[in-house]
């Protein structure tokens, strides 16, 4: 009994924190979490097929949506199929030769080769349909800026700075449906809740939090939780720490790796929005806590995206200001029944990480307008040509009938 008096003792904040304990907390945040956890720490991966499948479409729509720029980028937003080999090769696309207009063909619905009336060479340009989508996501994007203001400040709120790089969040202004001048539409027109401050010893730019609202500390689990605990009645000890778990099909679960998730899943934590710079973490329990703290900064960080997915690579940009751990993928492989890690849709460098509860047969279970804007090009992209050619032949036909209407009407 002394002795857990005692472990509890050691989690109480400290009125006074040291200079000396100061580098301990950093060096302690930035150790891996591996081995303090109850949860077996080498698991193999798990294919889940539906995300797999939804990433092969998610690859056509990047090569795509990198085209789009290319044409738009253009005068009179034309361009010769002449110049596809060569501009391509610069953006990196990763096609031979000549194979940029195959693709392009491809995507009938998306993009309108055609044969100039005066130079009599082919030229691509996008269709009525990818400029109506394009039009849709820019306004989708316009329409939510103040939800996009309120994911941005609980972002900030997040670090253990209160302040994050600029560069990162541009970098990832996509997956948190910011605009491109998000810089002014976001940030410096909004002064009241952020400010741009210019580090002392590089020249990076920062976004620092002014101010911080107590609603907004609330995480999207926690009301996932209230949900359940209301709706299903299940015992409040058991839900409140813990999360939606959904493990891929196939997923082995023994005996004690189920009783090993049990057990975590009533592990108290800290909340992503808690300042824990004031917490002795030297102490066996406060790492485990720290550990599942990571996973709620990480499935926070998910929440607050458009898509409730964004790649690896840039929630390591945000890596040190949340505290997470050196090894990611191992980390998270170590939770697939909350994320899943996906390889496809680059050769298997990209790796995407989901939320596995916020998508049910391939969909988001809550959509918003942004997504909604963006699953319509992966509608165009995956229209089959044929039904292009036959609306084409159906338009010169409807023109043709009303061409001879109108010789009848004359005569």
């Amino acid at each position: 009994m002394k002795s857990l008096l005692r472990n509890v003792s050691t989690l109480k904040p400290k009125t006074k924190l040291s200079t000396k304990l100061l580098p301990l907390i950093h060096q302690t945040l930035s150790k891996p979490f591996s081995q303090s956890t109850t949860i077996p720490t080498k698991q193999e991966r798990v294919r889940d097929h539906g995300y797999d499948n939804y990433m092969e479409v998610e690859k056509k729509i990047r090569k795509v949506v990198k085209f789009h720029s290319l044409i738009l980028s253009q005068p009179q937003n034309t361009i010769p199929i002449s110049l596809l080999d060569t501009l391509a090769r610069r953006l990196g696309l990763g096609f031979k030769q000549h194979e940029p207009g195959a693709f392009l063909l491809k995507f009938p619905h998306v993009f309108e080769v055609y044969e100039h009336p005066v130079q009599r060479i082919l030229y691509c340009r996008l269709t009525r349909k990818a400029l109506d989508q394009i039009r849709d996501e820019q306004e989708a994007v316009l329409s939510q800026i103040p939800d996009a203001v309120t994911r941005l400040r609980k972002l900030v709120m997040m670090s253990n700075t209160g302040r994050i790089r600029l560069e990162h969040v541009r970098i990832a202004r996509s997956e948190f449906g910011l605009p491109d001048d998000f810089e002014y539409s976001v940030i410096l027109k909004h002064p009241e809740f952020f400010r741009l401050v210019d580090a002392d010893e590089t020249r990076d730019k920062y976004i620092e939090i002014v101010g911080r609202e107590q609603s907004l500390s609330v995480c999207a689990i926690e009301r996932v939780r209230e949900v359940e605990y209301r709706t299903k009645g299940i015992d409040a000890e058991d839900v409140r720490f813990s999360f939606v778990v959904n493990f891929p099909p196939g997923f082995k679960i023994g005996k004690y790796f189920r009783i090993a998730v049990w057990k975590w899943q009533r592990l108290p934590y800290w909340s992503p929005y808690e300042d824990i710079s004031g917490y002795d973490l030297r102490s066996l329990e406060a790492q485990k806590r720290l550990e599942k703290r990571a996973v709620a900064c990480i499935h926070e960080l998910l929440s607050l995206t458009v898509e409730k997915k964004i790649t690896l690579e840039r929630i390591a940009h945000f890596r040190n200001v949340l505290c997470l751990p050196k090894r990611l993928k191992e980390f998270l492989l170590q939770h697939q029944g909350i994320f899943y890690i996906s390889t496809r849709g680059n050769y298997g460098k990209l790796h995407t990480v989901f939320l596995r509860e916020a998508y049910k047969r391939g969909e988001l279970v809550e959509p918003n307008e942004v997504y909604l804007a963006r699953r319509k090009l992966a509608e165009l992209v995956l229209m089959s040509p044929r039904k292009a050619k036959v609306d084409a032949e159906l338009v010169r036909y409807r023109n043709g009938f009303d061409d001879e209407d109108d010789d009848d009407d004359s005569e």
